[in-house]
């Protein structure tokens, strides 16, 4: 089996409680081995998903019967667009731990896989009830998801519309709910209702988790130039008002591309979090 290199800095004991408490069922050298790729499956997630993913297959080889590993395992193969796999590992973290929480997810596999109808079906399901305030916002994410990708856009601005889209309150799951709400409105024509939930999801997005901002800007006419670039006479020149545009940091939209997973070293525990939504991770 080939090493991958891990930093010294990783020790394993990174990761959180109810995980080691998982791996005590292995020798301790096997245990900390195992710990370490969890470490850098959740250290590398976003920045390199085909590393992250060559960690969780190291660690699923030494430690398959361990709940925590097959859900990590999920969300690196999630990760890497390898949705069927994704969903075995899911359903098998599911089965080894009784959880609900990976049902959101688990239904925007089967969107990655193209079947939008069984994503859809899940959202129905019962598990839906068993799922936590921050669950069900996801599941709804999925769900409209594919309503759109069924070609049924007026149905999915229907399916974002709730008490927690309506609610003023800012969660951690609130930019996201909104950037895609604002999304959907957007594709079935209402440009003016879109801009006004662009900008909602923008005083939302403290973490930069979407590209709010850069969408508004879009909706209002902003056009955004590199000012390194040799062809741009003058800094003063970028955009219609005359003024240097914000570039800001441009992240990656997390909720239009929505329910991306966003994982830390001390997630595949218990109380982790779902990570599905509107195109969510895709």
């Amino acid at each position: 089996m080939r090493r991958l290199s891990i930093p010294d800095d990783v020790t394993g004991q990174e990761i959180d409680k109810a995980v080691r408490q998982e791996l005590q069922s292995l020798p301790k050298t096997l245990a900390e081995d195992v710990a370490k790729n969890l470490v850098m499956v959740a250290r590398l997630l976003d920045e390199d998903a085909p590393r992250a993913y060559e960690h969780a297959k190291v660690a699923l080889r030494l430690a398959s019967r361990v709940g925590a590993v097959r859900e990590a395992a999920g969300f690196a193969a999630y990760h890497t667009g390898r949705y069927q796999e994704a969903l075995a590992e899911f359903r098998a973290a599911r089965r080894m731990s009784g959880r609900a929480d990976l049902w959101p997810v688990m239904a925007d596999c089967e969107r990655g896989m193209g079947r939008p109808e069984r994503a859809l079906a899940m959202a129905g399901e019962p598990e839906v009830q068993r799922l936590d305030k921050a669950g069900q916002v996801e599941m709804r994410l999925v769900a409209a998801g594919a309503r759109r990708d069924m070609g049924q856009a007026d149905a999915a601005v229907v399916t974002l519309q709730s008490p927690e889209l309506a609610s003023t309150g800012v969660h951690p799951w609130t930019a996201r709910l909104r950037y895609a709400y604002a999304d959907a409105l957007l594709e079935v024509g209402r440009e003016e209702d879109a801009r006004e939930w662009f900008a909602k999801a923008v005083e939302a997005d403290h973490d930069g988790l979407t590209d709010a901002s850069d969408r508004l800007a879009e909706l209002d006419g902003i056009e955004f130039t590199d000012a390194l670039d040799p062809d741009v006479d003058d800094v003063d020149d970028v955009g219609e008002t005359g003024e240097a545009a914000d570039l800001g940091d441009g992240p990656e939209s997390a909720a239009g591309d929505a329910d991306v997973p966003e994982v830390s070293e001390t997630d595949f525990a218990d109380d982790d979090d779902p990570a599905a939504g509107e195109d969510s991770g895709r």
